[in-house]
């Protein structure tokens, strides 16, 4: 295959950026999408020329490393990520825009490449448990209703990679920070901080300068784990608990 590659550049969140075209052959369509990357910056390096600086990690699609807005599309045309793609989903001679996360709460570090610390920090706010669990219990020594545990399991999924940031229409955090927050509420284990998780969370969330949820539905639509959007009324419902409950 050969392709035409639209590629942001930026040396940082301060520069000025724009695209740039490359052209790239020989791409086999049983590539990814990072490896056809690969094959772009080993041109580069022996042309002398800076390569293109992306995220990527494991390259298996767990850790959500992988951040690209691929022709307009978070992760691309297929609902997985990046390194999952491949290069069978487009065609010879295509040209392809690649682009990094849009949001006011991503910077950009350089090129393709965008701080997601503002996601750590509202982990950080309440996405953990303060009871001492120990090794692992014993699988029925704490009964879960298997609707929970469902319920739980649905939304641990999330890998955090950004997409339905990325996606919003307002750059808004709700999927995200919902699918935190509810695979603990819903558990035994999460119960005692089951109201200042919500509250701390969300806070945390607004004060990161993400945009406001107008539920059009596009972060459920790029999230490649399938993080459902009811998981924000889900949400709402226990930050109105929370809420009323402190009010008290």
């Amino acid at each position: 295959m050969k392709l035409t590659l639209r590629v942001w550049r930026q040396k940082n969140a301060d520069a000025p950026g724009a695209m740039s075209t490359y052209q790239v052959d020989g791409i086999s369509q049983d590539m990814s999408f990072l490896e056809m990357l690969d094959t772009l910056n080993e041109e580069l390096i022996l042309a002398g020329d800076d390569p293109v600086a992306f995220d990527h990690d494991c390259r298996e699609g767990i850790c959500g490393a992988c951040s690209l807005v691929i022709n307009g599309d978070a992760h691309g045309p297929e609902r997985t990520t990046t390194c999952q793609l491949h290069m069978r989903s487009f065609q010879d001679g295509d040209t392809i825009d690649i682009e990094p996360w849009r949001a006011s709460a991503f910077p950009v570090v350089k090129d393709l490449v965008v701080d997601r610390s503002a996601f750590d920090r509202i982990i950080q706010a309440g996405g953990y448990i303060t009871a001492p669990t120990g090794t692992a219990p014993e699988a029925h020594a704490t009964p879960v209703p298997k609707p929970d545990a469902d319920f739980a399991f649905e939304h641990a999924e999330c890998i955090g990679c950004g997409a339905c940031v990325a996606a919003c229409p307002n750059g808004s955090a709700m999927l995200f920070t919902s699918a935190k927050i509810n695979h603990l509420n819903v558990l035994p284990q999460g119960a005692p901080e089951r109201e200042t998780r919500v509250l701390d969370m969300v806070g945390q969330m607004d004060s990161e300068g993400f945009g406001g949820c107008t539920l059009t539905g596009e972060c459920a639509t790029a999230c490649p784990k399938g993080i459902p959007l009811p998981s924000i009324s889900a949400m709402n419902k226990e930050w109105l608990r929370a809420t009323r409950k402190v009010r008290r």
